[in-house]
């Protein structure tokens, strides 16, 4: 079924069901967290690939629990989950025009782990290469993040988001970066070798946190740096407009599916994290969904002298003057 072949009717209905299925997903966590707590049960957690990605039995266990709840459901979609994907061989990108259950069934795998309470289910819809539904449920907050295609975005479906509505919704600051809440991760690509992403990135923070002006022109001076370490949370809360730059490398299509959704959807804007040989004139395109480089901004209105979307272009453009280029390759996307 392709994506012209969807009504809103049915998206309609696809909504309230991926809520409630996170909705559910997450009391999964919570009653797994409240075990943790209690002393209830001893929870192996096994070291996937370096010392940040810790996988529990959990993750696999509500992953099982959305996929069966989808099949039933939905047997023709496509169904794409982190711990599933993580089993096989292949790293292609798999996500093509038919309609694409991406889920992630924990993220914030670390702070799970240490019950530190960032962690969501994170459940994206995708049509055609694009996320059009998105439910993050962090159940610990009791914070639903939920959007579909033309109903707008909702933070437990009461609020509307973004937040800030007083009583137009902001522009960029005029000299953004500067007065800015910048959010990133460390990531999970930790090896510290010379001019490698983890430097690169280092680097790129350093720049954009420094006195203004500062560092070759670089300096940034946002306001604050962030890290959740949920790069699933880190979309949610721009497009509540609690940050307003989410720049990242690495993260797979299940981390940002559902947060690229809703901040669309909220009114921002995602193109990719790398700069181009000119950030002055280069096209702002959007993001592809399997490049594993994010660059995000939050809702803006207008200006005086600029649209909400000129703003945030504007603050597209002086990112990419103080990031440096990332290397994460994927076959197929």
């Amino acid at each position: 079924m392709a994506a012209a072949e969807l009504s809103q009717e049915q998206l309609d209905q696809i909504y309230a069901f991926a809520v409630d299925l996170g909705r559910k997903a997450g009391q999964l966590l919570m009653e797994s967290v409240e075990k943790r707590i209690g002393g209830g049960v001893t929870q192996e957690a096994e070291e996937k690939d370096s010392a940040v990605d810790i996988v529990t039995q959990t993750d696999e266990e509500v992953e099982v629990f959305i996929k069966n709840a989808i099949q039933s459901k939905y047997p023709t979609h496509k169904f794409l989950g982190e711990e599933s994907y993580a089993k096989g061989q292949s790293r292609d990108y798999l996500i093509d025009e038919h309609p694409t259950w991406c889920i992630d069934p924990l993220d914030g795998t670390v702070n799970f782990t240490h019950i530190f309470p960032m962690f969501c289910v994170s459940i994206g819809f995708i049509v055609n290469h694009r996320p059009i539904i998105g439910v993050i449920y962090a159940p610990f907050q009791d914070q639903l993040f939920s959007s579909c295609l033309n109903r707008g975005a909702w933070l437990n479906e009461k609020r509307r988001l973004p937040l800030i509505r007083n009583p137009t919704i902001p522009p960029m600051p005029p000299n953004a970066p500067s007065k800015c809440i910048l959010s990133c991760e460390w990531g999970k690509d930790r090896r510290d070798i010379p001019d490698g992403n983890l430097h690169r990135k280092i680097e790129s923070f350093v720049n954009l946190a420094a006195e203004l002006g500062s560092r070759g022109g670089k300096g940034g001076m946002v306001h604050g740096v962030r890290s959740l370490g949920s790069a699933t949370l880190d979309l949610a809360y721009t497009a509540m407009g609690s940050f307003d730059i989410w720049w990242e490398g690495g993260c797979w299509e299940w981390d940002v599916a559902a947060g690229i959704a809703i901040l669309l959807e909220a009114g921002g804007l995602v193109t990719t994290a790398n700069p181009p040989e000119d950030p002055d004139t280069a096209p702002i395109e959007d993001v592809r969904l399997g490049s594993r480089l994010y660059l995000a901004i939050r809702p803006a209105g207008p200006s005086a002298t600029e649209t909400g979307r000129q703003t945030q272009e504007r603050t597209v453009r002086e990112v990419w003057k103080r990031v440096r280029q990332l290397e994460y390759t994927r076959p197929g996307a």
